[in-house]
């Protein structure tokens, strides 16, 4: 996986004017600028905060692109939420799950 890549394009699509340009313009000539695997160029494609979200993009970069796309706040949440039921737990990152996607907050265990 190169969820360094991953990040970066993202990282660079939310502050850079003309990553954005080109974003609209042409998606694959930019995702065709960092290496990403087939899942990952796929995921921004299809703008799938879920399978993002698994493959262990950090919340911060992630919720800049959300709002990129006009995802609303507890939507992008939401999102998330359901790329864990979807793809699983969160593969690799800061945000990688150890408990087996069980949740440790008094709020998830009531779900």
């Amino acid at each position: 996986m190169s969820l360094y890549h991953l990040q970066k394009f993202l990282y660079e699509l939310n502050r850079d004017e003309a990553a954005q340009e080109k974003y609209r313009a042409d998606l694959d000539a930019l995702i065709s600028e960092f290496e990403l695997t087939t899942e990952e160029s796929e995921a921004l494609r299809e703008g799938d905060i879920g399978l993002l979200y698994v493959l262990g993009v950090n919340g911060q970069i992630l919720m800049h692109y959300a709002a990129f796309l006009g995802i609303e706040w507890f939507d992008y949440l939401d999102q998330m939420r359901a790329g864990i039921e979807q793809y699983g737990p969160v593969r690799a990152g800061v945000y990688a799950m150890t408990g087996g996607g069980e949740s440790y907050t008094a709020e998830g265990k009531k779900q």
